[in-house]
């Protein structure tokens, strides 16, 4: 278990405790999906949120904001990117997305997401199916296309490779 997904457990067993259940996003949880090193650079975690996803207002975005910002702060996290929602520590850095926007944006229904239990922490995890079709649409956001220099392309291959 890598130490990005220890700390994403740390984090997902104090929003548990505020009867949040997140998402896990990224390439963080694809590794924790595969078994491979995806070489995730953030902890992508999605909650309720706004199903506009980016076209809500930044301090609309997130329905439990305030929660989770308090939870962060007593994580020792600072808030560093209210648009981003993104929260660092001095060693990793955590985002947060809506994970109602899935239905619009990559036509995943949120009752299909499965909930994995870690001990007695829980969260949701997309299948390799329901990630190809996230970074299949996601690969045509110019924005992350050119951010990314088209990273997600072998995730993409790897997955056609595996869903059938």
């Amino acid at each position: 278990m890598n130490d990005k997904f220890k700390e994403f457990l740390r984090i997902t067993k104090k929003l548990n405790q505020e009867n949040i259940t997140p998402l896990l996003m990224g390439s963080l949880g694809l590794e924790y999906l595969t078994k491979m090193d995806w070489q995730s650079a953030d902890i992508d975690i999605h909650v309720k949120g706004d199903p506009r996803g980016w076209e809500a207002p930044d301090e609309d975005r997130i329905y439990e904001w305030f929660t989770i910002k308090n939870v962060m702060k007593k994580l020792e996290y600072e808030l560093i990117d209210l648009h981003e929602h993104e929260f660092n520590n001095g060693v990793f850095n955590v985002e947060f997305g809506s994970m109602d926007s899935l239905p619009k944006f990559a036509g995943i229904q949120l009752k299909k997401l499965k909930l994995v239990q870690v001990d007695d922490i829980q969260f949701y995890l997309p299948t390799a199916k329901q990630y190809l079709k996230i970074y299949q649409r996601s690969s045509k956001d110019s924005y992350r296309a050119d951010h990314n220099n088209n990273k997600d392309l072998p995730k993409i291959e790897y997955l056609k490779g595996i869903v059938r």
